[in-house]
Parts: structure tokens; sequence; C-alpha cells
């Protein structure tokens, strides 16, 4: 693999890299920083990600290496944007498709209007709960542990600034919508009110992270491709110290 690609560069893990990955359906984020870490050894350097994106969803994940995983509370706080479909009529306990549909709504009375009327009330400074299935932490103990052993689980209410929230195409059941959000929203969240406020029902279909502050999706490493270039370096490397 050719470090012509502007993408590819000769890193500097130690020092600290910042890493673009577009993260694949169903991996978790602590799975890419595995991979990741995996790639590098020997070498033992922390890895981590700055802001974690669900198993479910895909799109830009932030990695950081070495002395710049001191950095990632910074990234992590900075604004976000993503694009999603949500399924109008029906609703699951996880608000995303990680659990079975619990109740279903007649939409057909719906319309369009209603539709993007319901988006403004989501615009500007907010407040949400975050999802029972979720990563969040009360007494020390994530939400998502405690909600999948049928426990009773206590949610606690935070604000968070929505700047922007469109939607982008309506063929009901499905919704697709894009998002400019601060950090620690919950989109699905945001789609279970967003049903709520039309006296129905939502629930997340698909959810993709494209930008986070200013780093784009369409500047990601594939992560295959960038463990397999990682790889390939090292090899080199070897082959050039045993010549």
């Amino acid at each position: 693999m050719s470090t012509e690609n502007s993408k590819f560069k000769d890193f500097n893990f130690a020092e600290g890299e910042l890493l673009l990955i577009n993260k694949p359906y169903k991996w978790t984020s602590f799975d890419v920083v595995g991979k990741i870490r995996n790639s590098l050894k020997p070498l033992k350097l922390k890895v981590g990600h700055a802001g974690t994106l669900d198993p479910l969803a895909t799109g830009l994940l932030i990695i950081c290496t070495g002395k710049l995983t001191k950095q990632i509370d910074t990234f992590q706080a900075e604004e976000k944007e993503y694009t999603g479909t949500m399924v109008l009529g029906a609703t699951t306990p996880s608000f995303d498709m990680e659990t079975e549909t619990d109740q279903t709504f007649d939409i057909s009375n719906i319309t369009e209007t209603q539709i993007y009327d319901a988006c403004k009330p989501f615009i500007g400074d907010i407040e949400q709960y975050p999802p029972a299935h979720s990563a969040v932490k009360i007494n020390g103990e994530r939400l998502y542990v405690k909600a999948r052993l049928g426990e009773e689980v206590e949610l606690r209410k935070r604000f968070v600034n929505v700047p922007e929230f469109e939607i982008t195409r309506i063929a009901l059941p499905e919704i697709d919508f894009r998002i400019v959000c601060s950090k620690g929203t919950y989109i699905r969240s945001l789609v279970s009110d967003f049903g709520k406020q039309l006296n129905n029902g939502a629930y997340l279909s698909k959810l993709t992270r494209t930008r986070s502050g200013n780093f784009l999706l369409a500047d990601s490493f594939e992560v295959l491709e960038l463990v397999n270039y990682i790889r390939s370096k090292k090899e080199e490397t070897k082959a050039q110290q045993e010549a």
C-alpha cells in the first residue's frame, strides 16, 4: 500500500496520532480500539476513542494514540452531526432495533406538514432522558446492564443543544433526518420524543455520524484498511532491519 494516498503517512503512534475511523455496523467502539491496539503490538500504547457510537450506529469514530489520548476530552466535547432514519408508528424499549417492537400506532392520518412541524420543539436548548438501554452510569453501573436484567432503571434528565434538525425524506413509515447537536445528545431519545410529539411512536433504525467538530467521515479510514496498512509498514520495517 502506497503512502501516495493522502490519507496514509508515516505515523508516529507513540508521540500521538488522531485517527478518523468509519465504525462498522454492529462493532462496538471498544472493538475498534482493540483492533487498532492489537495491530500496534508489540508497542504498548494507550489507545482510546473520543465519543462512543452505539453498536448499531456507523460512521465517524475518533481514535487517539499515545500522548494524544490526553486530549480525548477536548475532541469528545465537539459538536456532532448525524444522518439517520426513524420508523414511525412503533416503539421499542431500547428506542432502536436492539430490542423488539413493543407497541404499534396508526400513522394513516399523519401528514407531511405535521412531521415537518414536529421538528421545531427539538431545535435549540432541549432536555432529554437517556435511553434505559444506554452506556450511562448510575451509581457506577451502566444502565443497559440493569435494563437487560429487567431491573428498574432510574433515568436522569440532561440538557443538550440542537442547532439543526431537519427532515430529508419522508417515505412512511420511514423518515430520514439530519441533525447537528452538542456532546451527550441521545439521538435515540430524540427520535422517541419525536414520535410522542406526533402523539405516536417512533424508533431509530439507522444512524451515521458524519462529523465531529471539524473532522469529517469523508476523510476516515475503514478499520481493516488502516490495520492492514499498519501491519504492512511493520513488516517493511522489519525487513529493512534484517537486510
